[in-house]
């Protein structure tokens, strides 16, 4: 007898009083920034410098290039115009390529207009209870009633009863631009079909099969490449000549994907380069937990899950792929939100509720396509998701969030009844992408990456290094929480402790600053740190700022906290948690404090070796107080006896130093 199936429980949102001024009253207006990140895809709606301008100041920290469409120089004259306007805005900005994949088109004639952008302007009339026929024979024209599809062995793919998505490329659904088609019959290299409603095509058109399984997997998968042709060859040449910080991948199904994609990007000196795995498939669910760990990102491709999934299941399986990513520690971007918005100025009070609670259940980045793609208010429409996003913010749980990292802490696969099944660490993993080979000299292979978590913690140093962030960064954060912080700053070369403290979302920002480092590069060097600090922009909550190169550590904290005070980030007397290294390498948690001028950090001027002593944590004898002097003196003599740690160092600067309010200064970065 099968044992019961075990079903993890979702949590619930809730207000812990009915007083509903805590949630009518207005934003807070000037200097509040969304933590949670903002992409758009650049298309003929947004590709103008001018528009790309009013996007980066809406809050925009993104921006993708969708290699579906359009030739090579168009995706390069959309990079030129997001690089002048990042000159203009002076605000950083990543870089995404998507790739086409395992995308299935239909194949048709179009032109292209004056700014390079081609474009299908035939529509095409679907009746309900229509005959289409989608055809493998390319040559023929296509028309209403057949279809002549790319991949050549898309018959196999069928059989009678299978159920066909036919759409316009980012098809919102709620419009008459895409169609469902049963399979009648599959005859050679024709598979016929009869329409289920009536449609509109028009653009650039997909082919989804949708599973016919209602428990698992019974199709057969396209076995197109992941990356084609034309991907390689954009991804060579934009790499080459703009600063690409990610590569999504389309239909993307197991962690070989993933690798696969890291090593063509090693073989075109891409390694800094992240991989996103876009799960858009049954497939990529069974493989989900593979997946999270391989990629350094996962992006929940609503819009295509949607049609392999039951409608019923789709928001609890969104809830599980979040809450998955935020245990690992791994971004979640989640797409399809305000489709309205592609024709009318003002979203659907369901998709403000949906892209609420996307936040509230801890998603870090909201991706808009055909939004700002080809929408007529990409402006109003990102505006509208920062504002919807900053008011949930405001309600977020941080303490549940925290406690309920802590208690997630092992994960088991099956059911509690049959203790055979393996159980495993739920750890953060950390990819080769952000770690990197000169990473504090630890060199692993990309396959030891995804074994990663599976591996006890005292048999391998990556995982006793991941434990120490871990720790680290719950430290900080719950330090923030405890004295009321109202910024965390994390001084960093990789960006990967950062990333560690945004996973246990803190309730106020953290500014990340990045500090750049020599790599060799064969023969040269080369800076790094630009990509690190663009790559933070899809992590809720980081605040990305490129430090100098070689900073003293305390002045950086220093100017960080100045440039917190200028922005309004921080205000007199505010608290300021600090994460950083020290000169032993070590990591260091520290708390600073604006001086009630806000003109910086709030130091602390002994006026006595006594009470510098005493600020250090010395215990001081009775004795000894009563007599200043005598004390003095005597304090002096037993710090420089021998054994004395500062024992013949009294020209190194003993007497009367400023000492800063909570200890040492940090002069080295975190990883």
């Amino acid at each position: 007898m099968a044992s019961a199936r075990h079903i993890t429980k979702a949590k619930c949102h809730f207000f812990k009083n009915d007083d509903f001024n805590q949630v009518l009253t207005e934003l807070p207006k000037g200097s509040a920034v969304a933590k949670t990140k903002i992409l758009i895809t650049v298309g003929p709606a947004c590709q103008t410098v001018e528009k790309l301008v009013e996007l980066l100041e809406a809050g925009v920290t993104c921006a993708r290039i969708d290699l579906t469409w359009a030739p090579i120089e168009y995706h390069r004259t959309s990079l030129l115009n997001l690089q002048e306007a990042m000159r203009r805005t002076k605000r950083l900005c990543a870089v995404m390529l998507d790739c086409l994949g395992r995308e299935l088109m239909i194949k048709r004639k179009y032109g292209v207009d004056e700014n390079g952008w081609p474009g299908v302007f035939e529509q095409l009339q679907i009746t309900k209870g229509q005959k289409v026929t989608i055809t493998t024979d390319t040559t023929a024209d296509c028309t209403s009633s057949l279809l002549p599809i790319t991949y050549p062995k898309f018959p196999a793919m069928c059989e009678a009863g299978d159920s066909i998505f036919l759409g316009r490329y980012l098809a919102t659904g709620a419009d008459e631009s895409s169609v469902f088609l049963t399979v009648d019959a599959v005859n050679g290299n024709e598979v016929v079909c009869s329409a289920n409603s009536d449609a509109i095509l028009d653009g650039l058109l997909m082919v989804f099969h949708t599973e016919r399984s209602g428990e698992s997997l019974s199709n057969l998968q396209n076995d197109l490449p992941v990356l084609t042709d034309f991907d390689k060859q954009a991804m060579a040449t934009l790499c080459n000549e703009f600063e690409v910080d990610f590569v999504s991948l389309s239909y993307c199904r197991s962690a070989e994907d993933v690798m696969e994609c890291r090593e063509f990007l090693a073989s075109i000196g891409q390694e800094h380069t992240k991989v996103i795995a876009k799960c858009e498939t049954r497939q990529s669910l069974f493989n989900f937990r593979n997946l999270v760990d391989a990629a350094d990102a996962i992006i929940i491709s609503r819009g295509n899950l949607g049609l392999d999934v039951v409608p019923e299941k789709m928001a609890m399986i969104q809830k599980a792929m979040i809450s998955t990513c935020a245990i690992l520690g791994k971004p979640s971007i989640i797409t399809r939100v305000v489709d309205t918005m592609i024709r009318t100025p003002r979203p659907t009070r369901a998709e403000a509720t949906d892209i609420a609670n996307a936040v509230l259940d801890g998603v870090d980045a909201i991706m808009l396509g055909a939004e700002t793609y080809r929408g007529n208010y990409a402006l109003e429409t990102v505006n509208t998701v920062v504002n919807i996003c900053r008011a949930a913010e405001e309600v977020f749980d941080h303490a549940n969030h925290f406690d309920h990292l802590h208690a997630e802490s092992e994960y088991f696969l099956g059911s509690d009844e049959d203790p055979e099944l393996p159980r495993h660490k739920l750890g953060r993993t950390i990819s080769h992408a952000s770690i990197g080979s000169d990473h504090g000299g630890m060199h692993m292979s990309m396959a030891s990456m995804a074994n990663l978590p599976r591996v006890p913690s005292n048999m391998n140093a990556p995982v006793t290094y991941t434990a120490k962030l871990e720790s680290v960064a719950a430290s900080a954060v719950k330090s923030a929480d405890k004295v009321g912080a109202k910024l965390m700053v994390v001084v960093t070369h990789t960006g990967t402790t950062a990333a560690m403290v945004a996973k246990y979302r803190p309730a106020v920002p953290v500014m990340t600053l990045v500090v750049p480092y020599l790599k060799r590069d064969g023969l040269k060097w080369k800076l790094e740190g630009r990509s690190t600090a663009r790559q933070a922009l899809l992590t809720s909550g980081l605040l990305p700022m490129l430090a100098a190169p070689t900073p003293s550590g305390e002045s950086l904290i220093e100017e960080a906290v100045q440039l917190a005070l200028g922005k309004g980030w921080v205000e007199p007397n505010d608290h300021v948690v600090v994460v950083s290294r020290s000169a032993m390498d070590e990591f260091m948690v520290k708390i600073v404090s604006v001086d009630e001028h806000g003109a910086g950090i709030k130091r602390i001027r002994p006026k006595s070796l006594i009470d510098m002593l005493k600020a250090a944590g010395h215990c001081i004898p009775e004795d000894l107080e009563e007599d200043p002097p005598a004390a003095a003196a005597k304090a002096a003599a037993r710090l420089n006896r021998p054994g004395s740690v500062l024992h013949g160092r009294r020209n190194e600067g003993l007497v009367m130093p400023t000492v800063a309010a909570n200890g040492a200064p940090a002069n080295g970065a975190a990883n």
